[in-house]
């Protein structure tokens, strides 16, 4: 019953950088995957002028729909750290915070999502149909892009990692200096 401490904390920070002139909002970018994927777009949905990318890899930003899927692995194990959601305490604290259940008609700032095929933790249906909500749903033209990987939770490896890590810097700088 915590969690948007995580939210805020990160906000807050984000605007001391801002005040105290080591950065602004056009200059900053912000990263997380997995579970840090969930704080981006928790950021993204509560603070969207924060920063101009949000890059997020494998993101949790279903957060009600796979807690209330027990088919989905690992589902009912992480009811001790996120709560269940079939108690209404929980459900409206989720549905609070939510990425998927909080895009609204926005400016967004430029969004990459990384999802893999193969991510038995989380889905790549969980990036792609956030990407499609905030297409559909944004009042800018800022750019919101979807990559789809071959692989699971912890991403390519080897050689292809490195060429995946260009991309995501190119889009990442690309978007920084324009």
């Amino acid at each position: 019953m915590k969690k948007k401490n995580t939210f805020t904390d990160f906000i807050a920070c984000a605007k001391h950088f801002i005040q105290q002139g080591w950065t602004s909002p056009q200059q900053l970018a912000v990263r997380g995957r997995s579970a840090g994927g969930l704080l981006m777009g928790a950021v993204t949905t509560t603070a969207s002028d924060i920063a101009n990318v949000v890059w997020m890899q494998v993101p949790y930003v279903d957060v009600i729909n796979d807690l209330l899927d027990a088919t989905i692995p690992w589902t009912v194990y992480e009811y001790d750290e996120w709560g269940n959601p079939y108690n209404k305490t929980f459900f409206d604290y989720m549905l609070s915070y939510d990425p998927y259940q909080n895009v609204k008609p926005i400016s967004y700032p430029n969004i990459m999502v990384q999802s893999g095929w193969n991510d038995p933790i989380v889905g790549y249906w969980e990036g792609t149909k956030f990407v499609a909500l905030l297409r559909h749903t944004k009042i800018d033209n800022n750019t919101i892009i979807l990559k789809t990987i071959d692989a699971g939770h912890m991403g390519l490896s080897g050689e292809n990692y490195y060429k995946d890590l260009a991309f995501q810097y190119s889009f990442m700088i690309d978007k920084l200096l324009t």
